[in-house]
């Protein structure tokens, strides 16, 4: 029997599954009240609030007035496909990050039916017993009944930042809360207050049998969260976009008003030039541009979590993109976690029996005898596994042999003490831990040759890659009270195995290959951090291979490094791991192995603890960087133009190369297709294998503006040529035509140089964008009522010819001048 077990025997009972599951239907699951969405009407009216979108509808009033039907059609469209298209894409993101923070489901070990069973969280209720270990959120508000040294962190509810000292009380039973009908503080019994453990605080220290009392909005940090108001917070790549938005809309405005001016002095009407000022504010400035960002980062998270990555804060995707540092730990991440025994040692005068029957007593992992499975910490179910196969009847030892007390393993102790009553002969103390915390004279009394031998043995051990625990006991008399770790004898070493992950080395190898420094931080020997170090390829050194940290150690690392100009991810599991966790730039936490503490504290979870994983992630946070650069050059690059070809057409003999009605048409197809397609565009040859991005440049950086401005330039240029060609009558369809295929052409050309033997290329909903948008230019000036609503005329085959150079022109010249990084 396991010491939880027996801590619940003496306790008034656990629940069974059916009573468990009565209470559930009557509270509710033990979840916290999730946000209302917002009701479409509201949507709709934020979508409509944009200031741009605000001018337009004050045209299309102007429109209305003048009795201006085609303008008003036109305008209308516009606003209705752009209002839809913003709205549907908000429910999309937000269904997508919904759907996201329901793929982490947390468990909890739980008594039922006198059994330790592993249930989610949301399935616990009142009366449950709660098993608790170092590292655990406690999930409920909860009395503490049973355990050992516990302490828990409390300052997410109250501030403070030192562990609270908890004390069991006596247990009110699972009847006395059948209908959440106690609270928390148990006025009752006002000496119940050292015993209270809040749903959302975390166990920092010893272990723990709680009984639970409230759960879900009726715990206390349930009650919190009624009272909050959640509240959306933009990312910063959304911060930098709508500042550059913000740029893009006074530059533009300044120019329409300059345009405006021309025409006026050219002797166009004032409502006309107004309307096409206004127009042109519109189509040059991509008003949707912080829509688009949140959706690519949205989709973007959605694909990694089908990557076995989940996403907690959207912001990580876009900082994934210029990691330099990745951070690692070993067990479970380069490691496969499955910890084995594959050798023991023990002196003549001792056998592997008693070695093994001591770690299967100081030992918390628990064993189900019926079904023969384990729960625990891997290294601990794997000394459990081992004394098994060596015939270690274990339920049957510890009942013969109860735990008394204890002293849990601790990082700076290193090792975990246990007092046994085993019959008739005494006390029994067993410990076990680090051979550097154990094997020395102020812990045994054997003699120095013994344990010099074992110290050098345990060396060699460790020099493999192994992990190798000391053990040592020391029998007392049944009145010794004392808890000294002194005066044991040595029972032996035993030699642990965590065998590499297949693809460690390979993703190792990624990382350097994408221009991503990476070290080894571990609590382990520092013989076993350099032989999994060389194993997997990370380089030697004292800045790369760090062992036996502690979290003071891991902070201190990241922050130098920080202030060394690099941007760190690092990988944990531990309640340990926190601090150094919400310390990084990404930090990145292990879904299967990991404690609720790092999941918590993390930006990124891992589901599968497969380091290969990040690298994907990473993957995905340069493709989303990338096709927001394709869609600023893209779509301004289009405005530019638009705005070029009205300034500098009035200069050249043509008073309005584009009507109103043109410039909307050309922005809505355009922007309304491929400027949408190229937010899905695939990850691009060479992503890898780049250094990552400067987190300081400018979402314009790398000389992006030159090359917008360039092909703004050419495509102005062959509009404006067509124009003219044409004459007065059709030189706005002719423009029309050509301004719409360069900007096509410059969407094609914009697009990722996918891996020819892919099929990423062709799933891509581009090409059906190109073919959509293709259609509706084509339409209009050949679709009569098309024709009509814009005021356009039909093109002889030579303007379609020219055209087509244009498109040309615009996919050669942004496929050329496309930088690297793009």
């Amino acid at each position: 029997m396991c010491p939880t077990h027996a801590e619940a025997t003496d306790v008034l009972g656990s629940l069974t599954a059916a009573e468990a599951l009565h209470r559930l239907r009557l509270v509710g699951p033990n979840t916290l009240p999730q946000p209302r969405g917002l009701p479409l009407w509201r949507r709709l009216l934020r979508a409509v609030s944009d200031p741009l979108l605000l001018i337009l509808m004050g045209a299309m009033l102007l429109t209305i007035l003048t009795q201006d039907v085609a303008d008003t059609v036109v305008i209308a469209l516009v606003i209705v496909v752009n209002t839809t298209l913003a709205v549907r894409q908000e429910i999309s993101a937000d269904r997508a990050i919904s759907a996201l923070a329901h793929l982490v489901a947390p468990v909890v070990r739980v008594i039922r039916t006198d059994r330790e069973v592993s249930r989610p969280v949301g399935e616990l209720v009142p009366g449950d017993l709660v098993v608790l270990a170092e590292g655990d959120l406690v999930p409920a508000d909860s009395l503490l009944v049973g355990g050992a040294s516990l302490q828990t962190d409390e300052s997410a509810l109250t501030g403070e930042s030192l562990p609270v000292d908890k004390s069991p009380v006596r247990d009110p039973g699972p009847g006395s809360t059948a209908t959440q009908a106690t609270t928390p503080k148990h006025e009752a019994d006002p000496t119940a207050v050292d015993g209270v453990l809040y749903s959302g605080t975390i166990v920092v220290h010893g272990r723990g049998l709680a009984r639970v009392t409230a759960t879900g909005s009726s715990s206390e940090l349930g009650r919190i969260a009624n009272m909050l108001h959640p509240q959306t917070r933009p990312t910063p790549l959304q911060l930098r976009m709508a500042e550059l938005s913000r740029y893009l809309a006074i530059g533009a405005v300044g120019l329409c008003a300059l345009v405006m001016g021309l025409g006026l002095i050219n002797g166009q009407s004032f409502e006309l030039m107004l309307l096409t000022a206004v127009s042109l504010a519109v189509a040059a400035v991509p008003e949707s541009l912080p829509v688009v960002v949140t959706v690519s980062l949205a989709l973007a998270a959605r694909r990694m979590a089908h990557r076995h990555a989940i996403v907690r804060n959207l912001a990580a995707v876009e900082t994934l993109g210029s990691v330099t540092m990745l951070a690692t730990d070993k067990t479970g991440t380069l490691t496969q976690a499955r910890m084995a025994v594959t050798d023991t040692w023990w002196p003549e005068d001792l056998d592997e029996g008693t070695l093994l029957g001591a770690v299967a007593l100081c030992n918390d992992a628990a064993l189900d005898a019926s079904s023969g499975t384990l729960l625990g910490d891997p290294t601990e179910m794997a000394l459990l596994r081992a004394a098994v196969a060596q015939g270690v009847a274990v339920s049957e030892l510890r009942a013969s042999c109860p735990r008394l007390s204890e002293l849990p393993f601790d990082s700076s102790r290193k090792r975990m003490t246990t007092v046994h009553r085993c019959g008739d002969d005494g006390v029994l103390m067993i410990c076990k831990g680090a051979p550097e915390s154990l094997l020395h004279s102020d812990v045994l009394s054997d003699e120095s040759a013994r344990i010099d031998e074992a110290l050098k043995l345990s060396r060699a051990m460790a020099a493999t890659g192994a992990r190798v625990i000391a053990v040592a006991h020391r029998q007392r008399a049944a009145d010794d009270a004392t808890m000294s770790e002194s005066g044991m004898s040595l029972l032996g070493l035993v030699q642990l195995q965590d065998p590499l992950r297949p693809s460690s080395v390979q993703t190792i190898a990624a990382c350097h290959e994408a221009g991503i420094d990476v070290a080894l931080i571990t609590g382990d020997h520092p013989a076993t951090a350099a032989s999994i170090a060389a194993q997997v390829g990370i380089e030697a050194g004292e800045e790369h291979v760090v062992s036996r940290a502690t979290p003071a150690d891991k902070l201190a690392l990241i922050q130098t490094w920080q202030e060394a100009g690099h941007v760190v991810a690092m990988t944990g599991d531990g309640v340990n791991d926190g601090p150094a966790l919400r310390r990084a730039d990404i930090g990145v936490a292990m879904g299967e192995r990991g404690t609720e503490v790092a999941r918590q504290s993390a930006d990124l979870i891992i589901s599968n603890d497969d380091l290969g994983t990040v690298i994907a992630a990473v993957e995905e946070g340069r493709r989303v960087y990338s096709n927001i650069r394709r869609f600023l050059m893209y779509g301004l690059s289009g405005g530019a133009a638009e705005i070029l070809l009205m300034l500098l057409g009035p200069l050249f003999g043509a008073p309005l190369p584009l009507l109103p009605a043109q410039i909307l048409w050309v922005n809505l197809l355009t922007h309304s297709f491929a400027g949408a397609a190229l937010g899905t565009e695939p990850v691009e040859i060479g992503t890898m294998t780049r250094p990552p991005r400067d987190p300081r440049e400018g979402v314009l950086g790398g000389g992006l503006w030159w090359r917008i401005a360039i092909v703004a330039a050419v495509l102005a240029a062959a509009s404006l040529s067509v124009n003219l060609a044409a004459g007065s009558r059709i030189g706005s369809s002719a423009a029309l035509v050509c301004l719409g295929a360069g900007q096509l052409g410059v969407a094609w050309g914009v697009r990722a140089r996918a891996h020819r033997t892919t099929s990423a290329r062709f799933s891509a909903p581009m090409p059906l964008a190109m073919v959509g948008a293709t259609l509706l230019l084509v339409g209009s000036v050949t679709v009569a009522p098309l024709r009509s609503l814009l005021s356009t005329h039909e093109l002889a085959p030579a303007f379609w010819g020219l055209a087509l150079l244009t498109a040309l022109a615009g996919y050669l010249c942004s496929r050329l001048l496309r930088p690297r990084a793009l």
